[in-house]
């Protein structure tokens, strides 16, 4: 049964929807007011925890930062708002199956043989912007 312009049914997915903006929006404030935090607080914890360790060991200060950012990350559920989106809707997934932080490492791990195989030579430094634009390609669905 088609839904009638103006009916109640449409007129609460229209607040609903209205609703989900706003919250998103004030999400996004509280995200950014968080990261402009932790970009300074991050530095600090990190030198704090090279230059001292709790039971000798480096990174306690640092690694407790993350902590606290990980359960603020889940505290704002940035993205919530997914779950009031329509059965029908498809979430498809413009990003590749690796996250950024597997990126990175194949990109460390690609530099470290590189190095240890006498520097990167223009050889090497094409094959990498090779391998980048794979990794664009991918993303953009190419």
């Amino acid at each position: 049964m088609d839904e009638l312009p103006g009916s109640p049914q449409e007129t609460n997915v229209r607040l609903n929807l209205v609703r989900d903006i706003a919250v998103f929006q004030a999400k996004l404030i509280v995200d950014g007011l968080r990261d402009l935090m932790l970009v300074p607080a991050s530095l600090i914890a990190g030198i704090m925890s090279l230059a001292s360790g709790s039971d000798g060991k480096p990174g306690t200060q640092f690694y407790r930062l993350l902590g606290i950012g990980k359960q603020s990350e889940r505290w704002i559920n940035l993205f919530g708002a997914l779950r009031n989106a329509t059965a029908d809707f498809e979430h498809t997934l413009p990003f590749p199956d690796a996250d950024l932080d597997d990126i990175v490492g194949k990109i460390e791990d690609f530099v470290v043989d590189e190095q240890k195989r006498g520097g990167i030579t223009a050889q090497a430094r094409e094959r990498l912007e090779k391998a980048l634009d794979t990794l664009k390609k991918r993303r953009n669905g190419g």
